[in-house]
């Protein structure tokens, strides 16, 4: 177990966003932006999908941010989607709620158009201020084979990315769909995610060591150093505390957080290990690995620190090492396991008059996540495959990028 602090990081609040075309949902964020006298501050427009939120999502827009200022995000729509690239696993309010939850995010367009056309780069030259249209080094091509991305270029107006290497979205669903194709998955009245416990499930099954299941990311400590912005709680600061698995990061746990760090000043996750998860949900899980795991959360604008590796109980000890003042637990949760015999994980701060239950805001799971794709497999399948040939000739074709 290790949190970002012991390289001397961690990340500070910050409110909501102040959105152009949603300022119901996102609230005003101008107070935390940088001040730069007599100089003109520079407006970025990165747009995306954003289906199934990762940690590549969020640097993606982390270097995005470096290239300006201010950083506009649009939301690509489900129509715009369904055309492109076919069916979005996640709603447009989903996406919302996972974009404005990144740390980086300052603006958000909701309904944004899939290609770059001249009338909609005019509109953002002119009414949003934009400077810069970013995207990655990965081709982004429309159905007729076409740059999505030609008029932005043409215009002069364009800046280049680098890809964040070992994730995408497709590569999420292929792990799920390989999991379900030898794994029965069900969901009781909790929410629970469970690997049917009657089952002859060899861990050696040829599915889950064939690559479909196992993650190509090569976590670095550079990568949590630009997560993180190395700040500690105050001396006098309420730390408030929530564990969790946070697999497939996704709306409700946003929510939920945002709402625990209302609770205090700083805001503590801890991210259970693989070997923890597996053994409460099953050999299957969790679809991304720790430092995945880890990274998403740490991206979120309401955390301030992580616990790489936490334990599944809350002791006294951790208590009074991380100076916690309150322990806090969604009501929507993938595993109650504790509920039916096991030992509470809460018990300790239970008996200390430090614990309490937190409404969720959302009943969205990973489990109901992980069941949209696997109630339409045979449409995502093929979406997959489409998908997984345009990503072989990328890497086949790649060549070195600078930047990070």
């Amino acid at each position: 177990m290790f949190t970002a602090a012991l390289l001397g990081l961690s990340t500070s609040y910050f409110g909501g966003i102040n959105a152009l075309s949603l300022p119901y949902f996102l609230p005003d964020l101008r107070i935390f932006q940088k001040k730069k006298c007599g100089k003109k501050r520079i407006r970025v427009y990165m747009d995306g999908c954003f289906d199934l939120m990762h940690y590549g999502h969020a640097n993606a827009l982390r270097q995005a941010k470096d290239l300006g200022d201010e950083l506009v995000v649009g939301v690509v729509s489900d129509e715009e989607i369904i055309a492109n690239k076919g069916p979005p696993v996640l709603s447009m309010e989903e996406r919302l709620v996972l974009v404005s939850g990144l740390k980086w995010v300052d603006e958000v367009i909701a309904n944004a158009p899939y290609e770059i056309t001249e009338e909609f780069m005019n509109r953002l030259f002119n009414e949003h201020n934009i400077d810069y249209i970013i995207h990655g080094d990965d081709p982004c091509l429309l159905p007729d084979g076409t740059d999505a991305y030609a008029q932005a270029k043409k215009a002069g107006r364009y800046k280049q990315i680098k890809r964040t290497e070992g994730v995408s979205s497709t590569d999420i669903v292929g792990r799920i769909l390989a999991s379900a194709k030898d794994t029965k998955i069900c969901e009781d009245h909790q929410g629970s995610y469970r690997e049917a416990r009657n089952m002859n499930c060899s861990q050696g099954d040829e599915s889950h060591v064939d690559g479909r299941h196992i993650s190509h990311f090569l976590p670095t400590s550079r990568r949590i150093v630009q997560f993180s912005n190395g700040k500690g709680p105050g001396p006098n600061a309420r730390v408030v505390y929530i564990d969790g698995a946070f697999d497939l990061f996704h709306a409700g746990h946003v929510e939920v957080l945002k709402k625990a760090r209302q609770l205090g000043d700083f805001l503590l996750v801890g991210i259970h290990t693989d070997q923890t998860v597996s053994e409460h949900r099953g050999t299957y899980y969790p679809i991304m690995n720790l430092h995945e795991r880890s990274l998403s959360v740490l991206a979120c604008r309401y955390v301030d620190e992580v616990i790489i590796g936490a334990p599944w109980e809350v002791t006294k000890d951790m208590i009074t090492t991380f100076n916690i003042s309150l322990v806090v637990r969604g009501t929507v949760a993938e595993s109650n396991s504790f509920l039916n015999g096991e030992t509470d994980p809460y018990a300790v701060p239970k008996s200390m008059g430090v614990f309490r239950m937190l409404e969720s805001p959302k009943d969205i799971t990973t489990t109901s996540v992980a069941q949209r794709i696997i109630a339409n497999h045979e449409i995502y399948m093929k979406r997959n495959a489409k998908k997984e040939a345009s990503e072989k000739k990328y890497y086949a074709e790649k060549k070195y990028v600078s930047g990070d």
